[in-house]
């Protein structure tokens, strides 16, 4: 298996090719632009004959298809996109060019070179997020793969844009082509802009904990490492034309959130006579801000033989931990 990983060095990317290099003999090309949420530093592996690094824009056309046509992947996966919320809001244009001028770039390429598709278990596998449901209410079900899309933010509307052009590809050009949409991930080597980050962060600064209004808007969460090895079984398993959601089961509030990793902070005696809830801050809500996001994931445990395994306050304990254990790798990033 030659599999050439777009956004490689980014938090999901990155945990991707550590699972794959640790437990396969699998060649990974990994291409990443290295913007300011790309860290090489994710990946404590040297260049071998089964890893490479290129930096490049999935963007532009003609470094990608350069990679694309010299390494012949049989598995290309794109984990590639701008995923901040926030910063679409404020400035959208990146998150055009990488989310949907990027992914176009891959599925076009990947058309005027049908060799690649006859290569024995060819797939683009595009990693895509719960976001692209939109908004849910807080009794109703979760969304199937089967349910509309209904985007509120900049950021959502690209990944189901490009969501859209994978599904159209497939269907009209009859590329292989497969789509995982996953819940809020978290665990070690999470770019400081995230929610658990800038908790952990903040608390350790001692700097207010911003939670937007009433902090009782609905997420669930998945730890990294059982995401990742949901998009290794749709190695094994997962079907052409098919789309696949995971999700972690632990739906939770934000302030929930904050308050859950506070808790362990104290637990910690980092801080003599400190109590870090004291932190916690409401700030203005965030504009379109969704109230739940939420997944059906039986098709994954049925037709994949997945499911999560790490409880969610155990995962975020040991998160916690590793941030505080690992300075070096966050003191730069970290404003």
């Amino acid at each position: 298996m030659k599999i050439l990983v777009t956004g490689g060095a980014g938090f999901i990317g990155s945990a991707f090719i550590r699972k794959i290099l640790d437990e396969t003999k699998f060649h990974i090309l990994n291409v990443d632009k290295l913007s300011y949420a790309g860290n090489l530093s994710n990946i404590p592996y040297p260049e071998s004959d089964n890893y490479k690094f290129l930096e490049l824009d999935i963007a532009n056309y003609e470094t990608i298809s350069g990679a694309i046509k010299t390494f012949k992947p049989t598995r290309i996966i794109n984990f590639a996109a701008e995923s901040h919320v926030d910063r679409s809001i404020n400035d959208s244009k990146h998150f055009i060019d990488t989310n949907i001028i990027g992914t176009y770039n891959i599925l076009e390429i990947i058309r005027k070179n049908p060799a690649l598709c006859a290569t024995k278990d060819f797939m683009f596998h595009h990693i895509s997020t719960d976001e692209v449901y939109g908004d849910i209410g807080f009794n109703d079900k979760p969304p199937s793969e089967d349910s509309p899309y209904n985007p509120s933010s900049p950021y959502s509307a690209t990944k189901a844009s490009s969501d859209m052009l994978v599904k159209a590809w497939h269907r009209t050009y009859g590329i292989p082509t497969v789509i995982s949409n996953c819940t809020n991930n978290y665990g070690p080597y999470q770019y400081p802009e995230k929610l658990i980050p800038v908790i952990i962060l903040n608390a350790l600064h001692k700097k207010k904990i911003p939670i937007y209004g009433n902090g009782k808007q609905i997420r669930d969460w998945i730890h990294v490492d059982d995401h990742v090895d949901g998009l290794t079984k749709i190695i094994e398993k997962g079907k052409s034309g098919n789309s696949y959601n995971f999700g972690g089961h632990n739906q939770i509030q934000n302030i929930e959130v904050a308050q859950k990793i506070c808790k362990i902070l104290n637990a910690e005696e980092l801080s003599a006579n400190f109590n870090y809830e004291s932190l916690i801050e409401h700030v203005s809500d965030r504009p379109g801000h969704d109230l739940r996001y939420d997944l059906d994931t039986s098709k994954s445990m049925q037709e994949l033989g997945w499911k999560p395994e790490v409880d969610f306050n155990d995962g975020l304990r040991l998160t916690v931990k590793w941030f505080l254990s690992n300075s070096g790798w966050w003191k730069d990033l970290y404003r």
